[in-house]
């Protein structure tokens, strides 16, 4: 498993207006090579009448599928720059459609690249990105006054307080970093003089905006 990814926040579009021709960018999580073709599709089926739909789609841990479609589009000028924003970006599981009414004014090659990638990069900023990091779970349950202590240190720190448990004591749900499992736990002891309940659970990732 990957102990990190960078993806997109959520599917989501923007457009620009290069020429007088309009460019509408699409970008979506997918997990499969299915999905990413089933979303292309969808934004085909959608702007029917558009001059070109073109795509580009990264997948895998490492990143074992990378396709791209020019949709009519000289080749290599739409795709291809749209796939290198996704890489450039270290994207995993992200497909892109860029579609395309054309306004009456050629671009060239070099302006059907550089409007390709653009479109590319302003949506998924737009969108903005995503870092998943696989973290180990733990439970750490504690006695109420204890509780503040405990909470201000987790505060501070990189750790993720996921959920509390209020019952004859307190359990809270954290999330750690794999490479500072130790420190965690030493801290924890030393913080509470050991009078803490420590247990792991599953690990999962845990996604904070970049």
């Amino acid at each position: 498993m990957l102990k990190q990814y960078n993806t997109v926040k959520e599917a989501g579009s923007h457009e620009i207006i290069i020429q007088k021709s309009r460019f509408i960018g699409y970008a979506s999580r997918v997990n499969t090579e299915e999905e990413a073709q089933l979303f292309i599709q969808k934004i085909k089926k959608q702007h029917h009448d558009a001059t070109h739909n073109c795509s580009a789609y990264i997948i895998g841990d490492r990143d074992d599928i990378q396709k791209t479609n020019d949709d009519g589009e000289p080749g290599g000028t739409a795709g291809i720059p749209m796939l290198e924003v996704l890489k450039k970006l270290s994207l995993k599981n992200t497909a892109v459609v860029v579609t395309r009414y054309f306004g009456g004014i050629k671009l060239g090659a070099g302006g059907l690249i550089r409007a390709y990638s653009s479109t590319t990069s302003e949506t998924i900023k737009q969108i903005g990105i995503v870092k998943g990091e696989l973290l180990q779970g733990y439970t750490v349950t504690i006695a109420y006054p204890l509780l503040g202590k405990v909470e201000n240190a987790l505060q501070h720190s990189l750790h993720i307080v996921d959920a509390k448990e209020y019952a004859e004591q307190v359990t809270l749900t954290v999330y750690v970093h794999t490479d500072a499992l130790h420190s965690f736990e030493k801290d924890m002891i030393n913080l509470t003089n050991d009078q803490i309940t420590l247990q792991q659970i599953g690990q999962k990732y845990v996604e904070t905006p970049i």
